[in-house]
């Protein structure tokens, strides 16, 4: 859980342009000691470019980051303090298991008994002792990640930026994987910003969550309350409501809670385009007339149309948003 204490990131205002093209305008957040902030959007939301322009690879138009209350404008990168693991592990390939993990201490000037033991202990919270003599490329995906994250932790940042780390694991293996990830940061206190545009994944992992859509922070908050309270029509397309056109605004509602009504129910007419079982139940896909693509959830029991079919579309909740929103 977060810590009482003073944030250990800051983010303040912060704007970066890439050229003339502007990619992310005034974003604004804090991350405590031990908390995990899942930052979530679309490709081309700007994420990865927030993670550069924190670690220090982007210099940004406007804006300041802070760690532990100082600013890092004129910090150069390798002196942050601040962890960032990618897609790709990108272990060192000529080094072993030990090497890899042994590099930040040592590079750290930390004395070799020092950095020995931060290896070792690292590589035990991870999971993956008995592995130091390995080389880098017999290990698995779900194996590299876990070095990669040793690795991190042993020149001890006091921030981790992760870029969508277990996007390429196999699902049997990213479930396991990305608790173990978070329990480990929690546990040594490591503010960290998870970037990911799965959103099942975002809701899972974070203490809280922030939405980012065209460069703009949307949201941040409780995952309950991020899901259940989007402020903008964007923001709930983007967390997987169905959005219909309604009189000046929109109308938006979970995939759960709608359903199909015979021909001649009041309510919208619609299309069913595909229908396909997804083990927890079946999934609808319609048009409606106005050309908007809409999912319906079913469960197991229902009874199924067919692709080309005409149904009613209805729904138990929803939220309305005006074209200001």
């Amino acid at each position: 859980m977060p810590s009482s204490e003073p944030p250990a990131l800051e983010v303040h205002d912060l704007s970066v342009s890439l050229g003339r093209t502007p990619v992310l305008d005034s974003v604004s957040f804090e991350v405590a000691p031990g908390e995990l902030l899942s930052l979530m959007g679309p490709n081309g939301s700007g994420k990865t470019t927030l993670l550069r322009a924190i670690v220090g690879l982007e210099r940004p138009a406007r804006g300041t980051v802070r760690l532990d209350g100082r600013d890092l404008r004129e910090v150069p990168v390798h002196r942050r303090g601040i962890g960032l693991l990618l897609q790709e592990a990108a272990l060192f390939p000529r080094r072993t298991v030990y090497e890899n993990v042994a590099y930040g201490p040592l590079v750290q000037g930390r004395p070799l008994a020092e950095a020995d033991t931060e290896a070792h202990q690292a590589l035990e919270l991870v999971r993956m002792q008995g592995f130091e003599e390995r080389d880098p490329a017999t290990l698995s995906g779900g194996e590299r990640q876990r070095v990669a994250l040793a690795r991190t932790i042993a020149a001890h940042p006091r921030v981790v930026l992760l870029d969508e780390p277990f996007a390429a694991i196999d699902a049997g293996v990213r479930a396991g994987l990305r608790g173990e990830f978070r329990h480990v940061l929690a546990e040594r206190g490591i503010a960290t910003v998870h970037v990911t545009h799965d959103r099942e994944e975002g809701l899972f992992l974070g203490d809280r969550v922030a939405i980012l859509l065209g460069g703009r922070l949307r949201t941040v908050g409780a995952p309950a309350t991020v899901h259940d309270e989007p402020p903008d029509v964007e923001t709930a397309r983007f967390l997987g409501y169905n959005v219909l056109p309604e009189g000046a605004g929109w109308v938006a509602f979970r995939p759960e809670a709608a359903r199909l009504d015979p021909v001649g129910s009041a309510g919208p007419s619609v299309e069913v385009l595909a229908v396909g079982f997804t083990g927890r139940g079946s999934l609808v896909v319609v048009r409606s007339t106005s050309g908007e693509r809409l999912e319906v959830e079913l469960d197991r029991a229902a009874v199924l149309p067919r692709p080309g079919e005409r149904r009613v579309l209805n729904w138990e909740r929803s939220l309305r948003f005006s074209r200001r929103a």
